[in-house]
């Protein structure tokens, strides 16, 4: 069984609050948009509506098209996750494209998926929104931030020059909408019983560090809400200066 909350919050600094969630029918996402003139508003609830539609069509028309083809090397799951992100990249990019309001848009997307009945999850991500496993007291980050600082230090040797990787650290490499195509790569996880799944923005991770968020979690673990509005209003209270989104699921046997 899977039970969820999510909460999303403007922040203390922002004018408007370009990110979006969604948590039903055992899909949770967050997507955290980019752009001005409220086109990251636009391109964040474009993503959510196109990968929570295809990911529900998918479920109910087994004898659907595959747009970007079915690789029979991913379990099924995967390979409709993948297409759902794929297909949002498309909507985000073209609606981008389309109007000069829109242009430069983006959103970044942490996605995952619960398999009814299975302690099994699927998940994806693109951009620097992230996915923790909270597990026996400890927090595990799944995803690896699409920024510049994380490539140049994939790149680097051991003796990669900080100083010089500082100035860009936050600058994504990766969004849904940046490109025509977006690559990135699905992930499964098997699921232990009182396993927590935290999806969040940026606009939380930048203000409060692992151990404050393990340890409102940890505090707040019986009530999901009450530990996502904890999670927003700690955040604010450090500053708010992003829009703060979070969801929360808890898996039992």
């Amino acid at each position: 069984m899977v039970s969820f909350a999510g909460y999303t919050d403007i922040g203390r600094q922002r004018p408007l609050n370009e990110d979006s969630i969604y948590a039903q029918d055992s899909v949770f996402l967050v997507c955290d948009g980019m752009g001005g003139h409220k086109a990251g508003e636009v391109a964040s609830k474009l993503a959510v509506e196109a990968i929570a539609g295809f990911l529900r069509r998918s479920a109910e028309d087994p004898e659907m098209t595959w747009p970007y083809g079915y690789n029979p090397g991913l379990p099924h799951d995967a390979n409709r996750l993948t297409t759902a992100i794929k297909l949002a990249n498309r909507v985000v990019y073209r609606k981008s494209v389309s109007e000069a309001d829109y242009t430069g848009m983006g959103t970044t997307v942490v996605a995952a998926m619960v398999a009814p009945g299975r302690p099994h999850m699927t998940y994806a991500h693109v951009g620097d929104s992230r996915i923790y496993r909270i597990q026996s007291g400890t927090m595990l980050q799944l995803t690896r931030d699409d920024t510049w600082a994380n490539l140049q230090l994939a790149q680097a040797d051991d003796d990669g020059d900080d100083d010089a990787i500082a100035p860009m650290r936050n600058v994504l490499t990766k969004a849904l909408g940046a490109r025509e195509e977006v690559d990135f790569s699905p992930s499964d996880l098997a699921l232990a019983d009182g396993d927590l799944i935290l999806l969040c923005s940026d606009g939380l991770t930048n203000m409060l560090s692992d151990a404050r968020i393990l340890e409102t979690v940890t505090r707040d673990s019986g009530d999901l809400d009450a530990a996502c509005r904890h999670l927003t209003s700690s955040a604010n209270e450090e500053g708010g200066r992003d829009n703060i989104s979070v969801v929360l699921l808890r898996y039992t046997a």
